[in-house]
């Protein structure tokens, strides 16, 4: 009796040890393969070994990834190739974790999975590398070509006009959720990878309506008729007969400011040839001094004064200076501050 038990329990040792070297047996084979639910970036791997795995995921990864990047604005594109992007991805890399997740636990689990027919829900990430640099260099591209500079308001000079041009609004792209939107299109193959660039207003420092405040008066210069006309709030106030500079000594043209003004100023006396003796003196207010009443200075020594030589007015007749009536000086003197804009043509 005794001898029958203990045949008994040979045999059924005997037979569980069977049992247990065929499922190492049957788990072993199926080391290669990977376990049944098992994605890669949603693509279905379950049941495939990892040389079939591998195939498909590239087939159907890397086609959804080489597709380029595109940023869209008001019907115009920017593209940014996979290639300049330096897209890579590592496939093997994702077929082996995903070969791991079909294995974790205990060969009992993995048989018991098999005998029942359970998958395993599992989604492994495809881990797909970039070039930040090229990133960048596409978000400062798009943005260099699309976005638009405000421009301020300002004034169009001419002789005998001043004419306001109005400000507008500038746009400037939105670079940082521009750049993450790149990211997720590059690092993803269900992105979206046409990309609509958003962008924001950027107002003038000067807008239209602050143009009369910034430029309360301003001086225009007509050299070839011989007039100055005073401005005021963008408005003609008056027009003056004036003097301008000889040939070789012209009044210089541009957009240049009232720097300095005085009244019966001292005459110093340029350091120039013209000046003959007189070159680098100073001549006190008085009847030596060619500069009556009023001194409006311009640029490097040259400016608006009065004169007391009237039949000079209407002529080239200056040392580069504008010469005024005396009555007429003093008037432009009073309405002109320091910081006035001088148009000179």
């Amino acid at each position: 009796m005794r001898s029958r038990r203990i045949l008994i329990g040979v045999v059924v040792a005997v037979v569980a040890l069977a049992g247990a070297a065929g499922a190492w047996a049957y788990d072993h084979g199926q080391r290669d393969t990977i376990a049944t639910g098992v994605r890669i970036a949603g693509i279905d791997v379950g049941g495939m070994d990892t040389a079939d795995a591998r195939e498909r995921v590239r087939a159907r990864l890397l086609h959804k990834l080489r597709q380029p990047v595109v940023a869209t604005y008001r019907g115009e594109r920017a593209r940014l190739s996979a290639r300049r992007a330096q897209v890579v991805v590592d496939v093997d890399g994702a077929v082996e974790e995903a070969l791991e997740r079909g294995r974790e636990g205990s060969i009992f689990a993995r048989l018991g999975r098999t005998l029942t027919g359970g998958d395993v829900d599992a989604d492994v990430a495809a881990h797909v590398g970039w070039s930040r640099l090229a990133v960048e260099h596409f978000v400062a591209e798009v943005g260099g070509r699309f976005d638009r500079a405000p421009r301020d308001a300002s004034l169009d000079f001419s002789p005998a006009s001043i004419d306001p041009v109005t400000s507008q609004d500038g746009v400037a792209v939105e670079r940082r959720g521009l750049r993450r939107a790149v990211v997720r299109a590059l690092s993803s193959p269900d992105a979206q990878r046409a990309l609509p660039v958003r962008t924001h207003v950027v107002k003038p420092k000067v807008m239209t309506a602050e143009l009369a405040a910034k430029y309360p008066v301003v001086i225009t210069v007509d050299r070839g008729n011989f007039q100055l006309r005073l401005w005021k709030d963008l408005k003609l106030a008056k027009t003056y007969r004036i003097a301008v500079g000889s040939a070789g000594l012209e009044t210089p043209a541009g957009v240049y400011t009232i720097q300095n003004k005085a009244e019966n100023p001292v005459w110093h006396v340029p350091d120039s040839d013209w000046a003959g003796d007189l070159a680098g003196t100073e001549i006190p207010p008085g009847p030596q001094n060619p500069i009556k009443a009023r001194w409006m200075g311009i640029y490097d020594g040259a400016g608006i004064h009065g004169t007391d030589a009237v039949g000079s007015l209407g002529t080239a007749a200056s040392h580069g200076c504008i010469r005024m009536a005396v009555p007429d000086v003093i008037d432009l003197y009073d309405e002109t501050p320091v910081g006035a804009t001088v148009y000179i043509a």
